[in-house]
């Protein structure tokens, strides 16, 4: 259940940073709030995920792949762009989430 809440966690990390950008370029207070109310919401499921998780396991994939998803987004989302290069060290960390994932004790 653990990794199932921080699956949860990583995609509420991808989108408040995200909305980072979007409430910067939509300039009002009701974009403001959209990335506090996503900051809590983040928190709280990566600490819920860390009670069944170690806190080094957790958040290496939380950041990892929620790294991965913002670049990802940006691209989808605000036109980014990412290069080969950047594309293999996406690919990289994601190896390595996922064999942080099939080698974690818990």
């Amino acid at each position: 259940m653990s990794w199932l809440i921080l699956a949860v966690a990583v995609v509420t990390e991808i989108c408040w940073a995200l909305s980072l950008k979007w409430a910067a370029t939509a300039a009002t207070w009701q974009a403001s709030t959209v990335p506090i109310i996503l900051s809590f919401v983040n928190m709280g499921l990566l600490a819920l995920a860390m009670r069944g998780l170690p806190a080094g396991t957790a958040y290496a994939v939380w950041t990892g792949l929620g790294a991965v998803g913002v670049i990802i987004g940006g691209v989808i989302l605000f036109g980014d762009r990412v290069s080969p290069i950047q594309a293999g060290f996406m690919a990289l960390t994601v190896i390595g989430v996922v064999g942080t994932k099939l080698f974690a004790q818990a």
